[in-house]
């Protein structure tokens, strides 16, 4: 008998011990599941914080995208002819552009024989604080000139050939003009922002576009309702104005291609020895 109780005690003290470190596990399990469920719940709220983080933050993809691209226009092309491109728009060959080299040209004391840019400077209506945008500014020939015109507004000199931007930044800190800025252009693109300009300005260089329509487009969308463009184009109506045949243009030409692009033409002024001088205006 006295060993069957032994045996007995011995088998209790097993159970309890197997009770006890059957609960012990219990108790490792729940408190494992509890750590594991209060850090799933914050990891939760972590992602969903960061979640709305990234939707408050803008996305560069928007951003990028958001920005004004012009729509592509379907060109003719054809042989080229000796001073032109073979590219066709709207009937009219475009003429090849003027290289950074030729820039000396650009400064000929001719020009103010030639163009008399005094008076087409007059002619520009313009308020003294505007921002005015001179696309294909080159060597800034006509950018310094409208500085004066606008003294507490600035003068944006577009073009699209690093060098001439260059040479017009120098200039300006040569001169110790403070309202002229350059800036660089694509082909395409004047890469302006929407509505920050009062008047832009083309001087002998829309003839030499390689993408007239979107170019157009994207000055269209950088001109202020109701702003104004003016066109000064060589006139290919007379004969005795001594230019390649390429880089004059008739007026009907010039108001064909400024129409399409949205803009009315208010008037063409033919004040000027060899230029026709040309308003056009972007609706209100």
């Amino acid at each position: 008998m006295d060993a069957i109780k032994i045996a007995v005690m011995r088998i209790e003290g097993k159970w309890i011990w197997s009770l006890v470190l059957i609960a012990v596990v219990v108790a490792m399990v729940i408190t494992n599941w509890k750590t594991n469920s209060n850090h799933s719940e914050d990891t939760n709220k972590q992602l969903a914080s960061t979640g709305e983080e990234a939707a408050n933050k803008p996305s560069k993809v928007l951003e990028k995208n958001s920005s004004f691209k012009p729509k592509p226009y379907k060109y003719q092309l054809r042989d080229a002819s000796r001073d032109g491109t073979g590219k066709i728009y709207m009937g009219r060959e475009i003429s090849q552009f003027m290289c950074h080299t030729g820039i000396n040209w650009l400064e000929r004391a001719e020009r103010e024989r030639e163009e008399n840019p005094k008076r087409a400077v007059q002619g520009l209506q313009l308020a003294e604080n505007a921002v005015v945008a001179d696309i294909g500014s080159g060597s800034g020939y006509y950018a310094f000139r409208l500085a004066q015109l606008v003294p507490t507004g600035k003068v944006i000199g577009v073009d699209i050939q690093s060098e001439m931007v260059d040479f017009l930044n120098n200039k300006a800190k040569e001169l110790g003009i403070k309202n002229v800025e350059s800036h660089l252009g694509k082909i395409d693109d004047v890469q302006l922002p929407g509505t920050s300009i009062d008047a832009a300005i083309m001087v002998d260089a829309y003839h030499e576009f390689s993408h007239p329509n979107e170019m157009m487009q994207s000055i269209c969308h950088a001109l202020k309702p109701g702003g104004v463009i003016y066109l000064l184009e060589y006139r290919a109506e007379d004969p005795a104005v001594p230019i390649k045949p390429l880089h004059k243009m008739t007026q009907a030409q010039a108001i064909k291609e400024m129409v399409v692009v949205g803009l009315e033409h208010v008037r063409t002024d033919d004040f000027l020895p060899w230029q026709h001088f040309m308003v056009f205006k972007k609706p209100q």
